[in-house]
């Protein structure tokens, strides 16, 4: 790596209007309600996918620029499969080509779209405008827009139990900024659901009180959940029927206070085949109508998958995704949905929130059975912890995840540590100026010192091994030092 730190000329918009935006998220007028076609009435079931996207940032340009790995891949097309850069490429854009050709062709395709803020710097790193003026078409056009639902995610694909809890925020905040900046405030008006990288769902009673507090803080009404990460209050897997509504995710901290918010519920492990064959839609028409709160309500088979990533999206996914929609044309009780468009249809029908049922991220029940509610204190959940984890193997606070195989914390302290230590000087130096000033967020030396601060969380140098991935972790952290200095 480089011995100095190349000069950013450049930085993606992550910061500065906080207030500002704050006011365009808030809102809580339905979205999709008043555009969508579809009568909840006549209806059995529907489905929803969702297509995740994402490359890293990496300091692997020309004397050590930070670039996008979709860049490095294309400048080195015999290394790995980096072959595969000009499919990756294309199905980065190729929904923004066929939600138009299917909606002019009279159909009502649906489809969910999360983009991590890396992939999104990215695209203007290349120049890729014609990515960008595909998605912008499906996006901003009124004529395709009610067909498609974009999620807001962790701007630098950051698994959440392991972040910071002061850079949550930061990260939703950072993607809302970047979207808001290629899209418009109009469109990110619309972005009410949260795809978390990698599925992950903090089991912590701190951290997810205070994931759920910044995304609604952030204006996000509900979630995308594993249904392996969540468990009923009475500490078991969900019950089928409850894996096809909407749920409300409960969590209480170790002051005993509550929060919630609405879950979408991911069914089945990590399989991009379930989304490049369909299966969804599949799965729906086996699924029929439930009651909630007395009302009757069509069941919904939610599922997201790597947009890009396997044979499967490059090549089967087209074959499956669009003869789909003609087929619904022509039969018409099972129909696609997108996540928000659902749950807007679901209350219009009369349901209530408090009708909804309820979960708990997994392993949260063994924490309560052992604190007594008029007694929480941290003190008396961390001592319920260490008893936990030194009496049941099966019990951990790592989190859950559609990649269970995997753990984001063992055997990475080398990057974690550097991690944890550059998110603490970020805060020492910012935070207090912040307080006294919030215009400091629009200054280039916190937004320098904020992007490396986000990019060194990238989820990808703990998941693919020791070596080159951790390296670049390293030299994002020297870098992100010497920009605090």
């Amino acid at each position: 790596m480089a011995n100095t730190i190349p000069l950013l000329t450049q930085l993606p918009p992550l910061s500065g209007r906080e207030a500002h935006l704050r006011s365009v998220v808030q809102s809580e007028a339905a979205v999709y309600l008043p555009r969508t076609q579809v009568d909840p009435n006549k209806i059995k079931s529907a489905f929803a996918c969702a297509l995740h996207m994402h490359q890293p940032t990496i300091p692997a340009g020309k004397d050590g620029e930070l670039i996008c790995n979709l860049q490095h891949m294309f400048e080195n097309p015999h290394d790995g499969d980096n072959h595969n850069a000009n499919v990756f490429a294309w199905c980065y854009q190729r929904m923004g080509e066929f939600i138009p050709d299917l909606v002019d062709r009279g159909l009502r395709p649906r489809i969910m779209l999360d983009y991590s803020g890396n992939l999104l710097w990215g695209f203007q790193q290349m120049n890729r405008q014609d990515i960008l003026d595909k998605l912008t078409k499906i996006t901003c056009d009124d004529r395709y827009s009610p067909y498609v639902e974009w999620l807001g995610t962790m701007w630098s694909h950051a698994v959440v139990p392991s972040t910071p809890i002061p850079d949550l925020i930061l990260h939703m905040r950072a993607w809302q900024h970047h979207f808001a900046a290629l899209f418009g405030e109009t469109a990110l008006a619309r972005v009410k659901g949260f795809s978390p990288p990698e599925m992950h769902l903090p089991n912590h009673p701190d951290t997810l009180f205070e994931y759920i507090k910044a995304l609604k803080e952030c204006g996000y009404r509900w979630l995308l959940v594993q249904e392996h990460s969540i468990e009923t209050l009475e500490g078991q897997g969900l019950p089928t029927d409850q894996k096809y509504v909407p749920n409300r995710l409960v969590a209480r901290n170790s002051k005993g206070e509550t929060i919630e918010i609405l879950a979408l519920i991911k069914t089945q492990g990590s399989d991009t085949k379930l989304v490049a064959q369909m299966q969804p839609y599949h799965e729906a028409k086996t699924r029929g109508r439930q009651t909630i709160g007395g009302i009757a309500i069509p069941s919904c088979v939610t599922q997201i998958a790597d947009g890009e990533n396997g044979g499967v999206m490059m090549n089967e996914f087209p074959g499956g995704y669009l003869p789909v929609w003609e087929e619904i044309k022509q039969n018409g009780d099972v129909v696609g949905l997108n996540g928000s468009e659902y749950i807007e249809l679901v209350f219009s029908l009369g349901v209530k929130q408090e009708d909804l049922p309820v979960c708990q991220a997994v392993h949260q029940h063994k924490i309560w059975a052992k604190v007594d509610p008029a007694q929480t204190t941290t003190a008396a959940v961390e001592q319920a912890i260490a008893e936990l984890k030194a009496t049941d193997h099966r019990f951990h606070m790592d989190g859950a995840s559609w990649t269970n195989d995997l753990s984001w914390v063992k055997g990475y302290e080398n990057v974690l540590e550097p991690m944890n230590q550059l998110s603490a000087k970020f805060h020492a130096k910012f935070d207090p100026l912040i307080a006294r000033s919030p215009s400091v967020t629009d200054r280039p030396d916190y937004q320098q010192a904020l992007l490396y601060n986000l990019l060194v969380q990238t989820s990808c140098f703990r998941y693919w091994g020791q070596g080159t991935w951790t390296d670049y972790a390293r030299e994002l952290y020297r870098r992100g030092e010497a920009a605090l200095s």
